[in-house]
Order: C-alpha cells, then structure tokens, then sequence
C-alpha cells in the first residue's frame, strides 16, 4: 500500500450540519436531539463506560473530533444489553454506528488476573459493577445489528484492536477467532483512529458504501478467501518472511510441496498450500523488488498471509510465530497488509488488516484536543461518583504512544512506537481550562503525562531510520544511537506549566522511563525538586535477568542509577522523598528461584509491598504469546527453539506473589514449604539474613489483620508500599492504554 502524505484532519469542508453549532454535551436522549434542533443522529457512538466530556476518554475525544467535522454525534453510554431496545433510544443514525467496550478492555475491567470477578467499575456512578457485558464489543455490536440491521457498524476500542486477528483469550483459556466474524462488523479500526474515522465519515456522507471502502490505514474487515485489490497485489506467506525452522510431531501446518527458493531471476512462482479441512490456497512468491517499479513499490502491493485461525488454535509454535510476524509488522513506515484466514470449507475466508495508521502531527493533535470539552459528566449522573473521573479530572495528556516496547504491555499493539505529541501552547491552554471551568480545582495539576511521563517530543534522528526500523523497542536491550533523548523540551514545559497564575503545583503521576531520565540530570533535577509529591513511582518490574529479558526491561542498574540521582537531587531540595517500585509476579520467564531473590532483595533494601500484580495475559501483547505457547516470539520460533519458564497453576501464581509480600504473616506458611522444598530452609527464622520466621502469629490465620511492626501503608520510611496497577484511565481515540500492564 502507498504511503503518501496524509490529509491534514482540519482540511476537510465541514458537513452541512454543523450549521446546527456544538453542543454543551453531546445528546444520549431524543430530548437532548430536540433541544439542538436535530431530527437525526448522523453517527451514533455506542460505549461501556458513562459519558464523561472530557478528551482522556475515548467516546468524548471522537464525538468531538466528529463534531467539528459538521456531523451530529449522539452518545450511548452504558446500554442495557439484555434486549436490543435501548440501542434504539436516539433512532437510526443516517451514516453508521460506532461500538466500543470503552477505555478498557471489558475483560480486564471485570475480571483480575486470578479471573475472579471485580467489585467495582471505575468508569461507572458509583462505581458499581455488572454494567457492562462480557466482551462489549460482540455483544453490544450484535444488538446494534438487531435493531438497525442495515446501518453500517464500526468497532474499534482497545477491545477491538486487541482482537483484529486470532489471539489467546486468558479468561476463556483457548485461542479465539479475529472479533471481526463474531462481531458482524463492516469495518474495525485499529490504532489512533481518529485520521481512518473522519476520512470514513466524509466518504459516508458523500454516498459511498462501506462495503468498498478497502483503502482506509488502520482498518480491518472480512473478505473472500484470496481477495486481492488489484492484478499489481501479491500473496507472501509469513512462513517465507520469518521461517520458524522445522517443526515436528506438527504436520498440518506444513503438509504442503517444498517452498521453492527465490532468486533475483525467477518470476513470480506459485506453491500449493493445503490445511487440514481448509480449501487449497495459493500463495505467490515476488521476485526481487528490481523486476518491479521499486522496492517500496513492491513492499506496498504485498500481502503476508499469516497461519490461519485453525492453524494458530491447534498449533502453539504456529501461534508464536503468528506473534513474531504481527510484531514485525507494525511500523507504519514498512508495515505491510496482513491476512489471517479464518473458517473451513464454504465459510472460509480472511480477516484484512491495512497498515497501521500514520501518527498524528503535532497541529493535529493540538486540532483533536482543541473541541470544546465541558470537562464534567453528563448532567444526568447528578453527583454520582465515577472513580475514573475523580483520578484523571485535573490532569492532562501531553503525548501518545510508548517506544519501550515491554512485552506485557498493550501499549505498543495499539497505539505503535511512534511518539505523537501536543504543543506547549495547546498543553498550557489546556492548564488554564482546568484553572477556570473544572470545579474543585485547588491550584494541582494532577499529571502532565500519557502512556509514560518522559517520552514527550522523542523521536528518532532520522526519518529514513524510523520508517525502515523493524525493532520491537527503542530502548532494548539498550538505547537506540539513532533515538533522540532530549529532555529539554519537557523541562521548558514544567517550567512554564507551574509558572501559569493560580497554578500551586504540578505533579508527575505518569510512570517514567527512567532509563531515560538518568541520561538527563536536568530533567531529573527539575522532577524531583518540583514535581513530585513526596513518591515518585516507577517500574523496574524484576531484578533478575531471565524475566527481564522476557520483559525487555533494562537491568535493575538503571534504578540503581536513577535512585541515587533521585536521592542526590531530593537532599538538595531539602526534602523527604521516597520511589515507589513496581514488581510483577509470574511473568513469563520467572522461576521461583528469581522471586525469591527479587523478596531479598526487597527486604535488603527495606520495601515491603502492600499491593502487587500478577501477570495478566492480554491479547495481541508479546508476553502472553509465551505465555500460552512457551515459547519466546522475540526470536524466530520453531519446536526446538526456546522454551520460556511459564507459571500457570494458581497456587504457583500465588506463591510468587507471596515473596513479593515476604512481610505478610498470611503469606508465611506458604513461604515457609516453599523455602523448604527449594532447599533454603536456612532463609527460616527471626535474624536479619532471615526472609520469614519460624513463628506464626494467630490472628494472620484466614485473615487480612495487619501484625503489629508490619508495615500495610505508607509510612516516611523507604519501605514504601506499591499500589495494585489497575490500568489506567486511557486517553485516547476509540480507547487506549494498556490493557496488561
């Protein structure tokens, strides 16, 4: 696919309707519709979480950008699933429906790790549970089918992005088809969205069917088996892009001719596929990019054909490969068109997936942030509660995307390595928005951040560099030489953010990238003499080298580095300030021998941990392809390739947790066997070199009561305690965040 220059998104001539002005907030009633005047919806945006007008959630930031384009948006906010009649309450929309879960994943909203059930919904009045459905996106997309069978449906979220191919599913335990055939859906958008939804809404509304819209960045959709846009396309299979090597006791995937080698003088060959139970598929194989116009020409009409839906099910090392391809796959500089096929028979077909959308300008971004957000709830909560609104009302997003590329994290699989960041102007304007309409505000600015705190403005040196790089991360296993790390343009940012009237304080929430930082003593300086709250969290994750690597986190001499700074700059501000690390248990790659010495570790250095995770396996994320494979997509995979140590039974998930809270006396008794069988008895007892004692004390038997001298809080010691990382509140387009981490 060709990459020219996009469209600019405030280039666009406005739809007729936005003769009818903005709204206050966009309407959720036909009362709401007629108070504006409107007769129709021209889209209809369908979402999990409340209606909260304010750009860190994702229904509001679209509405809006729809909304200056000159279309009228209505907002279905939380709608009772059991029957299709709620989804009726605004009428048929002239141009389509777009259904998300929300700004999380309706999964990990519901469920913990350990797939218990939660008590809470942070996005919801009160913050009360059981709102929204078991995988919202199918469910709440099949409803808006049943009651407007003809109108056109988009899914997109980070539900929806997380799902676009065949992926492991934790909650289910079994690999699951693209969301795309369960869902019914005409079209999914992936990524940042907002560049694919307004150039779809103006084609919409110019009369073109959505049914032969195929050229849209950051979009999927179902097609015949072997469907090709034009006679200059051609079919690779992904086996001949990242060869896994021979695979055996596993014939299906290869019961096929041998695969022909190609030279630079061969024409287009053709071998014959054949899957078990699936129709014969051709896969072509091009010649050298010189007997085309050019390589990137080439590259541009290519499609890789990844291993099928039934093929990743049945096959694990298939599976990580499928991973390993995808990965490899997303740069929107050379990232090529994907297909999976999915069905046998006469229901075969493919799941298409362009490339991934092309990142937003930073006039752009300031153009998405500028609508006119009433930064409050919809009136009709009243004085509900809505937790998620409380954490993120007084802070801002400065920036999206993450390089870091942490195997666990969603981050990367949704909105890329690319760093999209917003303007100083825009940034502060929106400062004094807070300042003078957001009740409550007492003079702090909550956060200045995103998906990390310090990767605002950083890109590569070079943009040849960028669009050819196929690396997972840019800062792993070290930082990139050709990655720019120039703090400067945040410290500036700080400096006049705090220097604003009626501005008391700003603080940093956002987790840094302290590998980074340490190679700005100014920026760490500036942060911890302003803008820490007496904790600054960060995440070293492990200690130990074999999960790291699993992890792609820098080793703990990075902390070691960043904390002495911190610790020099704090004294020189005169004042007492504490990290607050963050650890993982039963990540892929960890042994109970490294959770052992990461609890040492802990006690030596005087943390005791009140709250921790345990692994949570999300869609799409690299960790939980090892997870459910064993095996390690970071390299190419085949059956004798890497196995990865995997922790999956719940009392070895919770053992590890508990050497994480090595302090707990609920945790002593499991401890105390584990140590045993392990052969380190001699870690039993009451000394210093001890890890946990021999005693236990009565009131810690099937109970949660603190033991006197047992830190539960935080406490001006360093034995800070970590906090339970629910994800946080995305900021995003069609939701974001990270869905795992």
């Amino acid at each position: 696919m060709d990459t020219p220059a996009p469209r600019p998104l405030n280039s666009y001539r406005p739809y007729w309707a936005k003769r009818f002005g903005t709204a206050k907030f966009l309407p959720t009633t036909r009362e709401e519709m007629a108070a504006l005047g409107w007769d129709e919806c021209d889209i209809i945006l369908v979402t999990g979480d409340a209606y909260i007008d304010h750009p860190s959630f994702g229904m509001a930031l679209i509405g809006r950008l729809l909304e200056a384009q000159g279309f009228r948006v209505g907002i279905i906010a939380q709608p009772d699933w059991h029957s299709a009649a709620d989804f009726k309450r605004l009428g048929k929309p002239a141009l389509f429906f777009g259904v998300t879960a929300g700004n999380m994943d309706s999964m990990v909203n519901r469920y913990t790790s350990d797939r218990k059930i939660r008590s809470d919904d942070a996005y919801t009045p009160h913050a009360a549970p059981d709102k929204r459905p078991d995988r919202a996106v199918i469910v709440y997309a099949q409803r808006t089918r049943e009651a407007f069978p003809d109108v056109p449906l988009i899914i997109g979220s980070i539900e929806a992005s997380l799902r676009r191919i065949a992926h492991y599913d934790y909650w289910s335990d079994k690999v699951r088809r693209s969301i795309l055939p369960d869902s019914k859906a005409d079209l999914l958008l992936f990524g940042s969205a907002e560049r694919a939804l307004v150039e779809l809404a103006h084609r919409l509304a110019k009369g073109e069917k959505i049914s032969t819209i195929r050229d849209l960045r950051g979009t999927g959709f179902m097609v015949p088996h072997g469907w090709l846009p034009g006679p200059d396309w051609h079919s690779e299979s992904s086996l001949s892009v990242d060869t896994p090597g021979a695979i055996q006791a596993h014939p299906d995937p290869y019961a096929m001719t041998a695969m022909p080698k190609v030279d630079a003088g061969d024409a287009v060959k053709d071998t014959i596929k054949t899957t078990a139970g699936a129709a014969p598929q051709v896969i072509h194989f091009i010649p050298k990019a010189d007997k085309l116009a050019s390589r990137k020409e080439a590259r541009a009409h290519t499609v890789v054909r990844l291993p099928s839906y039934e093929d990743v099910r049945d096959n694990p090392v298939l599976y990580a490969h499928a991973s390993r391809t995808f990965h490899l796959e997303s740069n929107p500089g050379n990232a090529r068109v994907l297909v999976q096929a999915h069905g046998e028979g006469a229901a075969l077909r493919d799941v298409w997936l362009n490339p991934p959308p092309l990142p937003l300008s930073t006039e752009e971004m300031d153009y998405v942030f500028a609508a006119p957000f009433a930064r409050a709830p919809h009136p009709s909560y009243g004085d509900a509660k809505i937790p998620a609104w409380e954490m993120i009302r007084f802070s801002i997003n400065i920036m999206r995307g993450c390089f870091g590329g942490c195997t666990f994290c969603s981050i990367t699989e949704h909105e890329g390595r690319i760093i999209q960041s917003r303007s100083e102007a825009s940034i502060l304007h929106e400062i004094e928005e807070i300042r003078d309409k957001t009740p409550g505000f007492t003079g702090v600015v909550s956060d200045l951040g995103g998906p990390t705190a310090n990767m605002y403005r950083m890109a590569c040196k070079s943009k040849a560099i960028e669009t050819a790089c196929r690396r997972l991360s840019c800062v792993y296993p070290g930082v990139c030489e050709n990655l720019g790390t120039d703090h400067a343009p945040l410290v500036s940012l700080y400096r006049k953010a705090r220097a604003l009237p009626g501005i008391k304080k700003i603080l940093i929430s956002s987790g840094l990238r302290y590998d980074l930082a340490v190679r700005s003593p100014e920026y760490v300086k500036e942060l911890v003499t302003h803008h820490v709250g007496g904790y600054l969290k960060i995440a070293p994750e492990h200690i130990e080298e074999g999960p790291l690597s699993k992890m792609m986190k820098p080793g703990i001499g990075n902390y070691e580095r960043f904390k002495q700074m911190f610790e020099k700059f704090s004294k020189e501000a005169g004042k007492e300030q504490y990290l607050i690390p963050y650890f993982i248990a039963a990540h892929p790659g960890t042994t109970d021998e490294d959770m052992l010495n990461l609890a040492l570790w802990l006690k030596r250095n005087g943390f005791r941990l009140d709250q921790v995770q345990t692994f949570l396996p999300t869609p799409l994320a690299i960790a939980t392809a090892m997870w459910h494979t064993g095996k390690n997509p970071l390299k190419k995979v085949s059956a004798t390739s890497e196995t990865v140590p995997i922790v999956r039974g719940g009392r070895q998930r919770k053992l590890q947790k508990a050497f994480l809270r090595y302090h707990d006396p609920n945790t002593w008794p499991l401890l105390r066997e584990a140590l045993k069988a392990m052969g380190r008895a001699d870690l039993i007892g009451s000394g210093k070199k001890h890890l946990v004692p021999a005693w236990q004390p009565a009131c810690s038997k099937g109970t949660e009561k603190s033991t006197p001298g047992i830190r539960h809080n935080i406490t001006k010691t360093p034995a800070a305690k970590t906090q339970t990382r629910h994800p946080a509140v995305p900021r995003h387009p069609l939701s974001q965040r990270k869905g795992g981490r």
